[in-house]
């Protein structure tokens, strides 16, 4: 199983990996605000992804990492 995190003080919440996720995983937090002011993204279920790395190339910040 992949193992997917985000450096979620830096995200500044622009979507791009949330569009880029095959599994349609991730979301842009919709009540969390982190340190510059952004809702970040986030996964809402870390079991169904597939690790394929789409969402880490879409990435502009290199706010995510992925780990298989």
């Amino acid at each position: 199983m992949a193992k997917v995190t985000f450096a979620t003080d830096i995200c500044k919440g622009c979507g791009l990996c949330v569009n880029a996720c095959p599994k349609k995983i991730l979301v842009i937090a919709k009540e969390k605000i982190n340190k510059k002011g952004y809702s970040p993204a986030e996964m809402t279920d870390q079991s169904q992804c597939i690790g394929c790395g789409f969402c880490y190339t879409m990435c502009p910040d290199s706010v995510i990492t992925v780990e298989k």
